[in-house]
């Protein structure tokens, strides 16, 4: 008697190591893999992961042996018709926890389930599911680190599964070799090529980074994770953010190898930083509201400026600020910034500029790699003091300390604003304040080959704390 066919719906598990879903799929029958393009929601993927699907979607065919199949469209209509089509018994994917997609595959699951189809979701994903580690009462916590410690100690990371092997039963993909092409994820324009050199997307790039950085970062994870310069970072987010490798098994190596080096304490605090993803899932799954609204209603009255030009600036990573430019351009040619500079880019735009943390929020959705809804809105959120656990209102990264302390000889801005490469190291932190001779001594004309601050840190500071102070007193 021929084997059952069951769906296998690849979304962001884009991987055959610790997928429930897909070893659940491989128990019950012969499968027929399917991922699909449905940009039918509220934040359409952003340019650069576009890029970054694509040749994932290329390398998890090639680990099916060019078995994937491809769809476009609304995966409400296309998944239960494939299913009918092929006479499945059965439907498996993991879950996602974006509002939107969570009211889509609740639709799915009733279409199937009528259809006579099983339907089953796993937890491919996170951790932690978004439901567990409540408070006593039953509410979500509100800030990260009680939910931390009563997820360590209630409910300490589960070890992978197993990884699925590559020979299982499959069927056999009809569609023509161009269907990933055809899906014209990649832009018209080579803006990536940059990008192209610096990344390997799909499961073995995700395992190749993960062993580099247990080789050569874990050890100086703690402390080295805040200069920029050094890289002493995983580099995992878009890996994680498209399922190349879940948390768990990330968790699972860095812990092992923390062990093994003695650098328990360094393995601990990256699972920490895990778990901070995680927390952002968390929030968006019980506060769904957060991805376009402030969670704190009081921000709502926030006197917010709309400054087309300083925007604009910002983004192109021309402030006149050395730190904050670097990490601005850093994202548009690598799709990917430093997390501290993340924070100080942040904070100018929202507290400097007092522009609203929404438009940071979609410039980075197109910029990023691991764009990622739960991260990037509570993130921007974090940094404009409306969302769980938020930076105090009055907590204001000044780029100009912030790059003498952490980036204090300029290695960082040098890279990505060469044009003040002839600069001291004390006066690349803030060319706006250097003396005449050594611009001229550098070759830099302000307003010519960098340009001047667009901003007064001190008095754009002194009314950021005034608005901020005067929405607490009207609360």
């Amino acid at each position: 008697m021929p084997a059952n066919t069951v769906i296998m719906w690849f979304r962001q598990d884009l991987r055959l190591s610790d997928n429930p879903a897909l070893l659940n799929a491989i128990q019950q029958g012969r499968v027929l893999p399917v991922f699909i393009l449905d940009e039918g929601n509220d934040w359409s993927i952003g340019g650069a992961s576009r890029w970054w699907l694509h040749h994932s979607l290329l390398a998890l065919n090639e680990s099916l042996q060019g078995n994937l199949w491809i769809l476009r469209g609304d995966a409400a209509e296309l998944l239960p018709q494939l299913a009918r089509e092929h006479s499945a018994s059965h439907a498996f994917w993991n879950r996602c926890y974006e509002p939107s997609i969570i009211r889509r595959d609740s639709l799915i699951k009733e279409q199937l389930t009528a259809d006579g189809i099983t339907a089953t979701s796993s937890n491919g994903s996170l951790i932690w599911e978004p439901w567990e580690n409540l408070k006593q009462d039953g509410t979500p916590y509100k800030i990260f680190t009680p939910f931390y410690k009563y997820a360590i100690a209630n409910n300490p990371p589960a070890a992978p599964s197993p990884a699925a092997n590559a020979n299982f039963d499959t069927v056999k993909c009809l569609q023509g070799k161009n269907r990933i092409d055809d899906l014209n994820l990649l832009p018209e324009i080579n803006w990536y090529e940059q990008i192209a050199s610096q990344w390997q997307p799909g499961e073995l790039g995700a395992r190749q980074r993960l062993q580099n950085f247990t080789e050569n970062g874990l050890y100086d994870y703690r402390d080295g994770r805040d200069y920029p310069a050094k890289r002493s970072v995983s580099m995992l987010s878009p890996h994680l953010h498209f399922g190349e490798i879940s948390p768990r098994e990330a968790a699972s190596v860095v812990k092992q190898a923390g062990d093994i080096d003695s650098n328990e304490e360094q393995a601990a605090h990256f699972i920490r930083e895990l778990a901070w993803r995680e927390f952002s899932y968390y929030t968006l799954y019980h506060f769904p509201h957060i991805c376009q609204q402030n969670m704190k209603s009081q921000f709502d009255r926030f006197p917010w400026v709309k400054d087309q030009k300083s925007l604009c600036l910002w983004q192109q990573g021309q402030t006149g600020f050395p730190l904050v430019d670097a990490g601005m351009r850093e994202l548009w040619q690598t799709g990917t910034m430093h997390n501290r500079v993340r924070m100080i880019v942040g904070s100018f735009l929202v507290k400097n500029l007092m522009i609203h943390w929404l438009e940071g929020a979609r410039w980075f959705w197109d910029c990023l790699l691991d764009a990622d809804l739960a991260n990037n809105s509570c993130s921007w959120q974090w940094v404009a003091g409306s969302g769980a656990d938020a930076a105090p209102y009055f907590r204001i990264f000044n780029p100009v300390t912030q790059s003498t302390k952490f980036d204090p000889e300029g290695s960082y801005i040098r890279k990505y604003v060469p044009e003040l490469n002839g600069l001291s190291n004390k006066a690349i932190h803030d060319p706006s304040s250097a003396a005449a001779s050594e611009l001229e001594k550098a070759g830099v004309i302000l307003g010519e080959h960098y340009p001047r601050a667009i901003v007064d840190l001190k008095e754009s500071r002194v009314r950021a704390l005034d608005a901020y102070k005067a929405l607490r007193d009207q609360a």
